[in-house]
């Protein structure tokens, strides 16, 4: 990796020179202008996935860094702040909770005989810095979720059986019930170490809706020794009917756990083009800037997380959008530029955008998001997340056929709808969609999420930036055509 300074300056000035070598003409602008494009892509994402910006974690000088970045490329770009706070312009505050486990004890009660569980056959976690629930009474729900009775899970410890993919709806929807505590129950203790890894780091919750929550997982042996074998595989074969509802169970349970956990403010960075027609609503790009930190392996040598791909190239293509739309003239509708904050843990800064955002939702009249674009070469087809589920599809596809562009695989395409700061959009009503040659096709996407997503090799040598500018293109033919209250009506709040 390189540093900002002499070496990064030099680093820099040669990937300069080969982003400004020929390429030959693809879509509707000249091969100068590409390769100026990509000359500033380049610029952009060689600062962002500088290890002087620290893999972009909230709550650190990466962030601060960033964020200051950011703001002055929309600055430079003729954006204005779109916070509607003068008192903080440019930045719209994110409250977030980081909390990291730090201990755990189960201790399971049958009549007089305790079983206190090791960590190899257990552990939990919470997000407050202790939760405790002591002797509390016990009920297995096997795989039922929502449709368990709220009468039989509120104040209890739930017992649930893990199953990849639909456990953790599961839980969110059990802990709606209010229960006490949830125990997942997994296969061995090689489950349980898998649980540790994925929950044992820094987590990040939005302040706001931050729950005391303790969440558990206990292994299938662990559990059938303390209730008896043939008392834990009876429950097993009932939860496989049809008419299985939730059985107590004659066990009584402690539960603790502790985090450390800290609150802190996090920034999205908000820019706005102002549009010529009032109240007829607006158009909002938007692009998540944070990363990982580190997240390489403890003893690699190189364990920082630049995340050029993921997502310094989405900010890269969002700035770059933002420039051609300044200097293309004036447009009806306003145009929100925002970089979003906490995406990797879970679209926490488009949340809370949607939660106070600078107006009415129901004005959005088309949102488009860039993340992990710098992949495919120029001429791929563009995966469309998000198809079918908005008003835009017309527009969208009208446009890809005047510019000669192909749509790529859409079941694939369609499987990351909600991995993307779009889905919090979509869910609350706001025509969101995601178009980038990135998620055309398995056979691009597919080596980087094998070999580089979330981890340190995602660097700048590793990007394509061919498929990103066609992109780029087709968003500004999008984006002008849909700010036109002539060729695209309707809208406005």
């Amino acid at each position: 990796m390189t540093r900002l300074g002499a070496h990064t300056a030099l680093a820099i000035a040669a990937l300069l020179a080969l982003a400004g070598c020929a390429r030959g003409p693809l879509g509707s602008v000249p091969v100068s202008e590409r390769a100026a494009i990509e000359t500033r892509l380049m610029r952009d994402i060689a600062v962002l996935a500088s290890d002087e910006f620290g893999g972009r974690r909230p709550g650190t000088l990466g962030e601060e860094r960033t964020v200051a970045y950011i703001t002055q490329e929309m600055q430079a770009a003729g954006l204005v702040s779109g916070t509607n706070d003068p008192g903080s312009p440019w930045r719209a505050a994110v409250e977030l909770v980081s909390s990291e486990p730090a201990t755990s004890r189960i201790v399971l009660r049958r009549g007089r005989r305790e079983f206190d569980l090791t960590a190899e056959t257990s552990a939990a976690f919470t997000s407050s810095r202790r939760a405790l629930v002591e002797a509390a009474d016990m009920v297995f729900v096997g795989r039922l979720g929502y449709e368990a009775p709220d009468e039989l899970i509120t104040g209890k410890v739930v017992v649930m059986l893990g199953e990849p993919g639909s456990s953790p709806a599961r839980r969110r929807n059990l802990f709606d019930k209010n229960p006490a505590a949830i125990i997942t129950v997994v296969d061995n203790a090689e489950a349980i170490a898998s649980t540790r890894q994925a929950f044992g780091s820094e987590r990040f919750l939005l302040a706001s809706e931050e729950e005391p929550r303790l969440s558990a997982f206990v292994t299938r042996a662990a559990m059938a020794q303390a209730l008896k074998p043939e008392v834990w595989n009876e429950l097993l074969q009932l939860a496989e009917t049809e008419e299985f509802t939730p059985q107590p169970i004659a066990l009584a349970s402690t539960i603790e756990a502790t985090s450390v956990r800290r609150e802190f403010t996090s920034y999205n960075v908000l820019g706005l083009h102002r549009g010529q027609v009032p109240q007829s609503g607006a158009v909002l790009l938007l692009a998540h800037w944070d990363h990982l930190g580190e997240c390489g392996e403890a003893a690699a040598q190189d364990r920082l997380c630049n995340g050029a791909v993921d997502n310094a190239s989405g900010i890269a293509v969002m700035l770059e959008l933002a420039r051609r739309l300044a200097a293309g003239g004036p447009h009806d509708r306003d145009i929100y530029v925002l970089a979003t904050s906490a995406e990797e843990a879970g679209l926490l800064g488009a949340r809370a955008f949607i939660a106070d955002p600078p107006v009415p939702l129901d004005s959005i009249v088309a949102a488009f998001n860039f993340d992990t674009v710098a992949l495919a070469p120029a001429g791929s087809p563009v995966g469309f997340v998000g198809e079918g589920r908005t008003p835009l599809d017309e527009v969208i596809l009208q446009t890809m056929a005047e510019g000669k562009r192909s749509l790529g695989n859409r079941e694939f395409a369609e499987t990351f709808v909600q991995r993307q700061d779009g889905w919090a959009l979509l869910e609350q009503g706001v025509p969101a969609v995601m178009l980038s040659t990135a998620f055309g096709s398995e056979i691009v996407l597919g080596p980087f999420l094998e070999r580089d997503y979330h981890r340190p090799s995602d660097e700048i040598g590793a990007i394509e930036l061919g498929g990103a500018i066609d992109d780029l293109l087709l968003h500004e033919a999008l984006v002008r055509r849909i700010a036109d209250t002539k060729t695209f009506p309707g809208g406005g709040g």
